[in-house]
């Protein structure tokens, strides 16, 4: 049998390194965030390519004040490609942040869509392959309807070579980058795709994931490294 004074002092030493490493982790956090973070020079997103692979621009769109207001974005991009052989038509939004210390953080679309309105079908994620990675990204599906409108929308979270579907992990890349890097830099990457009456699901989504295998790699370079 063991002696209760043993057991004591271990569950008493297992307090002391859970606290000493919470401690720990809160003022490597306090200096990350407290000293100059490393801001990576970036080009415009703007400066995307007009065509990537068969997808053509259609329209440059604009974010108005009211919504960078809101944002915070340090760039953004809202643009409309169209794939002829396809016959089908894309928005791609990208929200750059080069620091979230100050606050401006990425808008999640699930708040987002549903404070306009629109009402979520689907909520799940899916896998995209792309090549020249291993590994396929795990991405947000949603397909949203407001009346007689519908739409699929595809999204996640871009950190340098990281791409993260969950809003929760996310944050706690930001908080381990900081720690580890002195950076918090990311980027919201949003593919959306109109659905008519007689639209496939199937057919926008295998749509959508030609789309972003177009984008992903020219996207990259347009987001720090």
């Amino acid at each position: 049998m063991q002696d209760p004074k043993q057991v004591k002092n271990r569950s008493l030493n297992s307090t002391v390194l859970i606290i000493s490493a919470v401690i720990a982790v809160q003022t490597a956090a306090y200096y990350s965030f407290t000293k100059s973070e490393k801001v990576a020079a970036v080009r415009p997103l703007v400066g995307l390519p007009e065509t990537l692979g068969v997808w053509q621009k259609t329209q440059e769109g604009v974010v108005d004040a009211e919504t960078q207001a809101v944002l915070k974005a340090d760039d953004t991009l809202n643009r409309s490609y169209g794939n002829n052989s396809l016959g089908i038509g894309a928005n791609l939004f990208v929200a750059a942040f080069r620091s979230q210390r100050t606050g401006a953080v990425p808008h999640s679309p699930k708040n987002c869509l549903p404070g306009a309105g629109w009402t979520p079908v689907v909520n799940d994620h899916i896998m995209v392959a792309l090549p020249g990675r291993s590994e396929p990204i795990e991405v947000n599906r949603y397909i949203i309807q407001r009346g007689d409108s519908k739409s699929l929308v595809l999204y996640w979270y871009q950190s340098r070579d990281r791409t993260v579907a969950s809003e929760y992990k996310a944050k706690l890349y930001t908080m381990l980058d900081a720690i580890k890097d002195n950076r918090t830099d990311t980027a919201l990457v949003r593919v959306v795709i109109g659905l008519g009456s007689n639209d496939s699901n199937d057919k926008a989504q295998a749509a959508a994931e030609d789309f972003i295998r177009a984008f992903y790699a020219p996207l990259r370079q347009f987001l720090p490294s």
